[in-house]
């Protein structure tokens, strides 16, 4: 795959708890060079809208750790939405999902989906789940509509594997997040079906892509 299929593919990330508007800047600057969408906090969206227009935007719902209440998650998302996000990234309640609540894992998504117009991709955290949960969490974003499901935060241990893809691949799209950091392992999540690659080393995985 060149760059310029690639490119497309990749969310270019920046979403530490030190996050600047500066470096929010950085990062819609080589977004914008290399033809990638970004992925970036929440507060920065409206400075993003009009710093960077013709960069596709996603920011995060929940994170990172997704125990927030429904209501403020379905606030929240509205939220980013009114301010310029053409996406939206929420974490699932692992807690929740864990205890066996999946009726109300499902309602809080499928809520969220339903107010607003733009994509929302869940992201399960599946360095914390056994693959029995991952099925379940997966099948909660299917019937809650959502657009694709997403492996990680990058904020637990672990990240996205080539067997989590293949196994979330089953139920929707895939984004893989989490630790991609070349070209190669980029190619060997899409390969497994990812559709998507969120990285905050957009361009380092560019730069190893054939022209």
């Amino acid at each position: 795959m060149d760059r310029t299929d690639l490119a497309p593919l990749i969310d270019h990330t920046v979403l530490g708890p030190k996050t600047t508007l500066a470096d929010v800047e950085a990062v819609l600057d080589e977004a914008s060079d290399h033809g990638m969408n970004a992925c970036i906090p929440p507060y920065a969206l409206e400075h993003a809208v009009e710093y960077a227009p013709d960069v596709t935007l996603a920011t995060v719902v929940g994170f990172p750790h997704g125990q927030n209440a429904r209501q403020a998650k379905r606030r929240e998302g509205v939220l980013a939405w009114k301010a310029g996000a053409d996406e939206l990234d929420v974490v699932i309640n692992v807690a929740r999902l864990q205890a066996g609540h999946l009726e109300a894992v499902e309602a809080e998504l499928a809520e969220l989906v339903a107010a607003v117009p733009i994509p929302v991709k869940v992201i399960i955290e599946t360095a914390l789940l056994t693959d029995e949960e991952k099925r379940r969490a997966c099948e909660a974003a299917r019937e809650a509509d959502a657009a694709m499901v997403k492996t990680s935060t990058g904020f637990a241990e672990g990240g996205a594997t080539v067997e989590d893809v293949e196994l979330m691949s089953e139920y929707l799209p895939v984004k893989a997040s989490g630790g991609v950091g070349s070209y190669d392992e980029a190619v060997a999540m899409l390969e497994a079906g990812a559709e998507r690659i969120g990285a905050s080393s957009g361009v380092e995985i560019l730069e190893g892509a054939p022209e």
